[in-house]
């Protein structure tokens, strides 16, 4: 009903302009006319015709930007829309003394002309602003709270919002890092992630649907220990996959990615998004062990090369030691020789405490990088 209303309001208009548009055009030229009637008649129906076409390419703009506005986040489309209103205020009172010019006739139409400028101009620049520092100005509508002086006066930076991917909500080892308070402001759940979250869960294969079911469980928790601070957001995106989904997501919102995924985190620094890659905070986090440190480490299998055994640290680190090859289940004394890092993460090179180094420099790993850090 709404289409029909506006296309049947833009073919009136048209007409209508048509119509009256006779009585604006130069006198020689009506001189010329012998029939005004059906001059206002042939331009009626040109003017009907183009609000036609303007009403249809109306609609599909106004479908367009309502899509746009069911999906966004209503904190961006707050904030937006104050900076647009904010623009055009600015806009209107530095045009107010340039309207009050007296100019000549053939120059009068320097006023219109500027109107149309500085709102275009300075409405785009609101709405960028907006779009922009959107979360910090609307912290500022609170002048009461101490947080939002601080952040007025540029002492304190708000805390971004963390955005969680799929693999560190199957990972489980969000909940020590907000447990442990390390992750400040708001934890969003996009609405894809939770999709995702679900077909993994109803999945026909086992491992997938053990995964999808932690995920889920790990999510009600969090809501019920951490309240409104956990936030779903409803936003359908457009793209790809979930990956696609979640760098919008990040560009829109602001906040900061919080991901596993090596790959992922890779492309949100190439498009200069905040990221977080888990696996590289874990490193960041895990005690350092130096060469010539000496350990009490626990053989727990065998390694591939001869004389090789295989320890881990507490946090999960694997330790290849010389020497120790068939002492399965002994605590040993291990004298750290050098480590291995990897983008996946890392491997430490021991011996036996009282056994000679090997010459020729560090010893062979035998173990798969890719299971340096088992979870």
């Amino acid at each position: 009903m709404v289409d029909i209303f506006i296309l049947v309001l833009f073919v009136l208009s048209g007409a209508a302009a048509g119509w009256l548009g006779v009585d604006l055009l130069p006198e020689p030229l009506l001189i010329q006319v012998d029939n005004p009637d059906g001059l206002r008649t042939v331009l009626g129906g040109f003017g009907a015709f183009f609000g036609v076409i303007a009403g249809f390419l109306f609609q599909q703009l106004r479908r367009r930007l309502m899509a746009q506005v069911r999906s966004m986040p209503t904190d961006l489309l707050v904030s937006r829309a104050v900076g647009l209103i904010l623009g055009l205020l600015v806009a209107n009172l530095l045009l107010a003394p340039i309207l009050l010019l007296p100019l000549p006739w053939e120059v009068i139409f320097v006023k219109p002309l500027a109107a149309v400028l500085s709102n275009v101009f300075f409405g785009v620049l609101g709405y960028n602003l907006a779009e922009v520092h959107g979360r910090t100005l609307l912290r500022l509508f609170n002048p009461a709270g101490a947080e939002a002086l601080l952040v007025a006066d540029g002492v304190l930076l708000p805390a971004s919002a963390k955005i969680l991917d799929t693999s560190v909500i199957i990972d489980g080892r969000i909940r020590g890092l907000l447990d442990s308070g390390l992750l400040e402001g708001q934890v969003i759940v996009a609405q894809c992630v939770i999709d995702e979250l679900q077909t993994l869960a109803d999945s026909a294969n086992a491992d997938k649907r053990g995964k999808g079911r932690r995920g889920l469980k790990l999510l009600a928790e969090l809501r019920e220990q951490y309240g409104r601070r956990l936030v779903v957001n409803s936003t359908r995106y457009e793209g790809k996959g979930v990956d696609d989904k979640l760098l919008l997501l990040s560009a829109d919102t602001g906040g900061t990615l919080l991901t596993a995924d090596y790959n992922l985190a890779k492309v949100a620094e190439v498009q200069a998004l905040k990221v977080m890659n888990l696996s590289e905070l874990v490193i960041a986090l895990r005690p350092e062990v130096q060469p010539g440190d000496e350990l009490q480490l626990k053989i727990a299998r065998d390694g591939k090369e001869a004389d090789q055994g295989v320890g881990y640290l507490d946090d999960g680190t694997m330790v290849v030691v010389e020497g120790a090859r068939g002492r399965i289940g002994e605590r040993l004394s291990v004298i750290i020789t050098g480590a291995l890092q990897n983008p996946t993460g890392r491997i430490v090179f021991g011996r036996l405490d009282g056994t000679p180094a090997r010459r020729g420099g560090k010893p062979t790993a035998s173990a798969n990088p890719d299971t340096a850090n088992p979870r």
